[in-house]
């Protein structure tokens, strides 16, 4: 598809939100006979609005609105998220979008003294929520993302730029029966589980992660359990994207409780098979490798938990993996201080090979949301490292948070790589070669101006360790961001 041709799809996906005829057919839609106004106005409870999910908005459920006059029910965009198509609300259409800009910053990228660089980054997204009954859903999202100039080794990278393009686009059949329901889903759809560590669309970045591929969510007496087979479908940054039909990503994860129960529990196996070959540590070939694990989690009296751990298996060519991680972290939260701040401390472990060729005992972090976890320089990943990483945050009123956090870097094993947070290789490894990769800070700061817009600003700085001293560049290295985000 063409880049005009793209255009166009974003266009037509805009038009109804943009056109006064839409405005128009909104106002009817929502308006009500005089009797229903009355009984919206006698509600004594306040409609309980489903908070913004940024990047997972199909998981948004404003069903809710349907017994409201949404012109009274205090947000200027309620009409738009509930849109009767028949006189009993059983066909109804919720519109949305958002709009993102950032702006970053890089002195001494990569530990180069000579790569210094800023450039600004946005996106927008605009989707259709269509139901039909309680059967039948269609959900459509596009996507435009772009960036000006980034003068920074990889330049435009496939994460920067998604010039027009369908982000989802899918099907649901729903079943639903006296305690769960069952839905099969078909189409190009993102997934995200648990905490993101290991699949995730990649929220930080300027254009998403999407897959082409079954779905089927069966939930249960307290159980969710997603069961999905897909292609992987890599952005292509000016054509329309497609699968690459080279990666086969399937699996299933099972979930009981949430974060605020006392015992919560994840289950999962995930399977990832790439035709085209790939390289770990020597080691090249096709890759078929499989992903066992659980997670457990909760909170009580003030203290939070979670402890995630995964155990890979399969191969590489003709070497065979075996590779695991570890994640762990634990805090408290002092409710009835002034700011109420939260401290915790975090210990992560991936495993690296301990020779190059031959077996493959370095961990792959598939499709993780790295960004989060390991330091917003994302110079480091999710294999061959070990992370101590103290933290706080506090609350100031009911806009404001900050954060930091602190990381402390060291390799698994001296023979393999460290890695980035995109699984790529920042510096080859070699036995007598150091641990200590260094240490990161990381200071982020909130403000919400109400339901929509929020503006976040961060800095970070990275302290190089003995390893980089050794083996190349070792200047510290400085990152700056500024974004702000309305969605609606």
């Amino acid at each position: 598809m063409t880049s005009a041709k793209k255009i166009l799809f974003l266009s037509l996906l805009a038009w109804p939100v943009c056109t006064p005829a839409f405005s128009i057919f909104a106002g009817d839609a929502v308006a009500g006979t005089p009797q229903q106004k009355v009984q919206a106005e006698e509600k004594k409870k306040e409609f309980k609005r489903p908070p913004y999910n940024p990047v997972s908005r199909w998981k948004e459920d404003w069903s809710g609105l349907r017994a409201y006059d949404r012109n009274t029910t205090g947000d200027p965009f309620d009409p738009l998220k509930f849109i009767s198509l028949n006189d009993d609300g059983s066909i109804w259409l919720s519109l949305g979008g958002g709009l993102r800009g950032r702006f970053e910053h890089f002195n001494h990228f990569n530990f180069s003294p000579d790569l210094n660089a800023g450039y600004f980054l946005y996106h927008l997204l605009l989707h259709g929520d269509l139901h039909i009954t309680k059967f039948v859903r269609v959900f459509i999202e596009g996507i435009d993302a772009e960036n000006t100039q980034r003068d920074l080794p990889g330049g435009l990278r496939t994460s920067d730029v998604n010039a027009g393009d369908l982000n989802q686009g899918f099907i649901d059949l729903n079943f639903p029966f006296a305690d769960g329901a069952l839905t099969l889903r078909g189409g190009r759809q993102s997934f995200s589980f648990g905490k993101q560590r290991l699949v995730s669309p990649l929220p930080w970045g300027n254009a998403y992660r999407h897959w082409d591929g079954f779905t089927a969510i069966l939930e249960a007496h307290g159980w969710n359990a997603t069961g999905f087979w897909s292609e992987f479908t890599p952005v292509d940054k000016y054509e329309f994207d497609e699968p690459d039909g080279q990666t086969k990503f399937y699996g299933l994860y099972i979930t009981r409780g949430k974060p605020v129960d006392p015992f919560a529990l994840d289950l999962y196996f995930l399977g990832l098979d790439k035709n085209d070959p790939v390289t770990f540590n020597g080691t090249t070939g096709p890759e078929e490798r499989y992903t066992i694990g659980g997670r457990v989690f909760g909170s009580l009296h003030g203290f939070d938990y979670e402890v995630e751990n995964a155990y890979q298996f399969g191969s590489v060519g003709a070497g065979n993996v075996s590779a695991w991680m570890l994640a762990t972290e634990a805090g408290y939260t002092i409710k009835n201080a002034p700011l109420s701040p939260r401290l915790w401390l975090g210990f992560d472990y991936a495993s690296g090979d301990d020779s190059a060729g031959g077996d493959v005992g370095t961990f792959n972090q598939l499709f993780p949301l790295g960004h989060a976890y390991f330091g917003y320089i994302d110079v480091i990943g999710r294999q061959n490292i070990v992370d101590l990483h103290p933290g706080l945050s506090v609350k100031c009123g009911e806009k404001l948070t900050a954060r930091a956090e602190g990381h402390f870097f060291w390799r698994a094993e001296t023979a393999d790589a460290l890695y980035n947070a995109g699984g790529g290789v920042v510096r080859r490894g070699a036995p007598g070669t150091s641990k200590d990769v260094g240490s990161e800070v990381d200071v982020v700061a909130n403000y919400k101006f109400g339901r929509h817009l929020d503006l976040e600003l961060g800095y970070s700085h990275f302290f190089p360790g003995n390893f980089i001293k050794q083996t190349g560049p070792d200047e510290d290295i400085d990152f700056f961001y500024l974004q702000t985000q309305f969605y609606f």
